[in-house]
Parts: structure tokens; C-alpha cells; sequence
């Protein structure tokens, strides 16, 4: 009989085992976007992700007969168990994510081993999977298994979510991403609403700079963790991890694809929109060598791609229950839309995700006649 043994790792070859596994696992799916190496690996190692400022985390990989067959992370992010209960952490919430396993067995003894661990840790409670950050990759990919998924999205194996649910966790919380035809113009409703805003003066709508990238990124940021400050699963960003986007979202950072609107000359809102960076890495197989670096580099100067991601839209709280926070949406919305198109020659806009209850940015999403095209689901269990 074969014999399943689950070790903690802390060793860079024992990280480069664990990026490693995915590879195999999801060889004959054509769906599956296989990440950056040297990138995934920058992930789990602390002193290069600003995440680990504020948080800990302990990698787990499963060997059966000589072989890795599984792997998953346990976490505790500090500041998330700061945030009040009612928002999804909270005090004694930890994590897990990141979890791959050949058969259902081998993702119990692996879930097992991470729940012990946060037991450790004091933690009462455990939200999964979320990989590892709430702003990398949270929630297990439920519906959307058909086609690829954008820049900065997950993927799952379908069996994935019965072996979740056997193991005693509970849905929490579901984050859905939107699909629409951007080639297409928005309904007449809307383009009268966006119409409206241009004749006011008070509103401006303007592109970043990507000249002055930290101030503007600091504008963003600013609106951002006001914007988002009530939202289920929030944690507020910090400076370590600010400059580990900045690096790494820099090169597909463009100025017609992110703006600011102000509204009598403060900034209130913001959307940022990238072009879709798996279409370009998917066939690099996570190797930018011998090759793919010159291939990349070359795409990056001049993207055209199929699809757009919006994985980030803010209206300041104190309008959030106004009509101009969804004039403001629907104009920055369409400026993009039309850039996307005109200079990207993009065709397909994804947005998201997007809390399941979020009333308003679902609404928006409906009025501009878009369609959930994924939905990801964030389980819980008290430990």
C-alpha cells in the first residue's frame, strides 16, 4: 500500500517543488493558464511579497511512494483579523489556499495538516481557499470552467469543490466576474446618462499618468481603501505590498486604460483596466527562458490582445449612494471601452470580481448588458 507522508517546507527547493506541481496536475487542460515561475515562487518566499509584513504562512507539499502528489497553504494575515467579523475575518479567522491534490484522500490529509497548524496559531476559525492574499486570488473557481481566465484570476479542478464541501465547510461568500462584447455600444439609457455627465462641469474624467506612477498610484490607493473600507473581505493594502504592485502591474499599466474622475477638482473615483497578460504568457509554459522573455517584451510594447480585465473600480463612500457614482462608472467605463478597442483591438471586456451582493456594481454591470462568466466561492468552517 502506498504511503502518503505531508511535510511543512521552508526550503527554496522545496518552493520550486511546490510552483512545480500545478504543472503536471493541469497538463491536459486547455484552460489553465500556467504562471510565471519565477513570479508564483516571489509569492511564497517572504522577503520578496510586501504581504508577509503583515502576515505568516506555512507551505505543506504531499509525497506518495517518492512522488509529490498534493500541496496547500495555511495563513494568517494580521490585519485581517483586526477587521470586525461581520466584514468575514475577523479575530481567530485564518486561511488556507493554494490547494492541489491528485485525489480527494490526499486533499483531506492536506486540508488536515493546515487546519492543525492554524490550531497552533490560536485560530478558531478557517476561510478557503484563498491564495494567499484576498487581493491575489480568494475563492475556488465554481462555475466558468470553459474558457481561460484572465490576468490575475484563478483556476480550479471541478471535483475540487464536492471534496471542499465533504470536509464540512460552508459556503461564505460568492465573487463573480462579468463578461461582455465591447466592440459593441452600451444601451441608449446609458449612453444618455454618460452624456449628461460630459455637459456637467463639476466632473472631469481624465487618464493617469503613468509619468508620475507612486502619485498617482497613491491617488488610487487613497480611494480605494475608502471605497472598499465596508466591503466583506477587506484588508486595507500597505506600503510593502503598494510597491510590489507597482513592479509588478507597471509594464501593463497604460494611461488610456486606467482614469481618475473628479468631481469639482477631487479625485472620487478611479478604474484601472489591464490587458489580458495570460494571452501573451500562456504559451511561454511559465519560462521566460530561452525565448519568452524577448517574446513578452515585445508584446508589452505594444499589446493586442482579445480581452480586457477591470479587476479594480472605487467611488469614494460619500457618493456610493448617489447617482453619480454610477455616472461616473458608466463614464469611465465607456472611455475605456473605447480605447480597449480602437488602440488594444480588444473585443471582450471581463470585470471583476465582484461580491455576489454587491447591489450597486452589479447593477452597473447589468445596465451595460454584461453576463457572470465566472463565479468563485469562498468556504468556511469553525475548527
Amino acid at each position: 500500500m502506498a504511503s502518503l507522508t505531508i511535510w511543512p517546507i521552508d526550503s527554496k527547493r522545496d518552493r520550486k517543488t511546490f510552483v512545480d506541481l500545478p504543472f503536471r496536475l493541469y497538463a491536459d487542460d486547455p484552460h489553465w493558464v500556467p504562471p510565471l515561475k519565477g513570479e508564483a515562487l516571489g509569492l511564497l518566499t517572504p522577503e520578496k511579497n510586501g504581504w508577509y509584513s503583515h502576515a505568516k504562512a506555512q507551505l505543506f507539499l504531499a509525497e506518495e511512494d517518492g512522488r509529490v502528489v498534493g500541496r496547500i497553504s495555511a495563513h494568517i494575515d494580521t490585519l485581517a483579523l483586526e477587521m470586525p467579523a461581520e466584514q468575514g475575518f475577523g479575530p481567530g479567522t485564518g486561511q488556507w489556499g493554494l490547494m492541489e491534490a491528485e485525489r480527494q484522500d490526499i486533499f483531506q490529509a492536506l486540508l488536515a495538516h493546515a487546519e492543525e497548524w492554524l490550531r497552533g496559531q490560536g485560530m478558531t476559525r478557517a476561510l478557503g481557499p484563498i491564495s494567499q492574499s484576498i487581493w491575489e486570488e480568494p475563492g475556488l473557481l465554481i462555475q466558468g470552467y470553459d474558457h481561460a481566465p484572465t490576468v490575475m484570476m484563478g483556476h480550479a479542478k471541478p471535483e475540487y469543490r464536492g471534496w471542499i464541501e465533504a470536509a464540512g465547510y460552508q459556503p461564505v461568500k460568492k465573487l463573480v466576474t462579468y463578461d461582455l462584447d465591447i466592440t459593441q455600444e452600451f444601451p441608449p439609457i446609458v449612453k444618455r446618462i454618460i452624456k449628461s455627465g460630459e455637459n456637467n462641469p463639476r466632473i472631469r474624467v481624465r487618464e493617469v499618468n503613468k509619468n508620475k506612477f507612486e502619485e498617482e498610484a497613491a491617488i488610487i490607493l487613497d480611494i480605494l481603501n475608502d471605497a472598499w473600507s465596508d466591503n466583506w473581505g477587506f484588508v486595507p493594502l500597505t506600503p510593502p505590498e503598494i510597491k510590489d504592485v507597482g513592479v509588478k502591474l507597471k509594464p501593463i499599466v497604460f494611461n488610456d486604460l486606467i482614469r481618475i474622475a473628479e468631481l469639482d477638482d477631487k479625485p472620487v473615483a478611479f478604474m484601472i483596466t489591464l490587458p489580458d497578460l495570460n494571452e501573451a504568457i500562456k504559451p511561454l509554459n511559465g519560462n521566460l527562458l530561452p525565448f519568452g522573455w524577448a517574446k513578452l517584451l515585445l508584446w508589452l510594447r505594444a499589446p493586442k490582445v482579445r480581452t480586457m480585465r477591470v479587476p479594480l473600480m472605487g467611488v469614494r463612500k460619500e457618493l456610493q449612494s448617489s447617482r453619480m457614482a454610477s455616472q461616473l462608472a458608466f463614464m469611465m467605463i465607456e472611455y475605456i471601452r473605447r480605447a480597449s478597442v480602437s488602440r488594444y483591438g480588444a473585443s471582450r471586456g471581463e470585470i471583476g470580481w465582484i461580491l455576489d451582493d454587491n447591489q450597486g456594481m452589479n447593477s452597473i454591470a447589468t445596465a451595460i448588458e454584461s453576463r457572470v462568466n465566472k463565479v468563485y466561492q469562498v468556504y468556511g468552517r469553525d475548527l
